[in-house]
């Protein structure tokens, strides 16, 4: 068992202890975030009907055609621009915010503060 693994084991316990406390209802759907070595997910989801609603990430080809950014962290506000603007297409205003077991730093709280930069109240 390598150390990647016993990390891997501690952020999926992370994410257990934090989805028993939140759920993404219709009014409030839950914004939810993946980040991988490479790339940054984020979508927004009714947990009631088991739903995405709205999603965008890093390999989508809209965020490849787009100059390239300076790191990654810069992606990772641009995707949460990407996937506020959506929500608020589609009417969503209030989201309620899953770090997925990641740290509140770096690129996860990048995406949060470009989704509220572009308008998502959480």
């Amino acid at each position: 068992m390598g150390s990647t693994d016993i990390k891997k084991q501690a952020r999926l316990k992370r994410k257990k202890r934090i989805r028993k406390q939140l759920t993404g209802t219709t009014e409030r759907p839950r914004l939810s975030v993946f980040r991988s070595a490479k790339h940054i997910y984020a979508q927004i989801i009714d947990d009631i009907s088991g739903i995405t609603l709205v999603a965008a990430s890093s390999v989508e080809k809209q965020v490849k055609d787009q100059p390239d950014f300076e790191n990654k962290t810069a992606q990772a506000i641009f995707i949460g621009k990407l996937v506020a603007e959506r929500a608020l297409d589609k009417g969503i205003k209030q989201v309620v915010f899953d770090r997925n077991g990641f740290l509140y730093h770096g690129r996860v709280k990048a995406v949060s503060s470009g989704a509220r930069e572009a308008g998502l109240d959480f």
